[in-house]
């Protein structure tokens, strides 16, 4: 499983290089053809029901122009992630990632758009290499009780 960790870490540092360097072409190389991105409205939403979808199921040629519309748009102040667990599962060809990301854009008119809080993001083995089939939006879990 040692094996499959460090393959779950390199995919998810390697989106972290595309988000710090703006390369579309990069992060493209992350996402399941079948991926589908939920993203709550903010990080206290919590309750699926308040969620959206933004893009549909990935779909290349619309997921490379809403990314580079981003990076067109923003300017990258900082991009801090931290692994928090990996689980693979006893098969070895799921895997989850928590990953807390403090991730700050600023549009040309000063405008802040912050991605702060706690992501999971869903891998599955295709062939011979891990792609994300899914990713919980970032969410603030400060103050939930269970």
């Amino acid at each position: 499983m040692e094996s499959i960790t460090s393959q779950i870490e390199e995919i998810v540092n390697r989106e972290t290089e595309a988000w710090d360097k703006q390369d579309v072409d990069l992060l493209m190389t992350v996402f399941h053809p079948d991926m589908v991105w939920p993203w709550p409205p903010h990080a206290k939403a919590h309750d699926p029901m308040d969620w959206v979808i933004e893009w549909g199921r990935y779909d290349a040629k619309r997921w490379r122009r809403g990314w580079q519309d981003l990076f067109d748009t923003h300017d990258l102040v900082h991009n801090i992630r931290t692994i928090k667990k990996i689980e693979i599962s006893k098969e070895g060809d799921g895997a989850f990632a928590v990953v807390d990301i403090d991730t700050l854009w600023r549009n040309k008119d000063g405008n802040d758009t912050h991605w702060m809080g706690r992501t999971c993001k869903i891998y599955s083995k295709i062939i011979n290499q891990w792609k994300m089939t899914a990713q919980v939006g970032v969410l603030d879990y400060h103050d939930v009780m269970i």
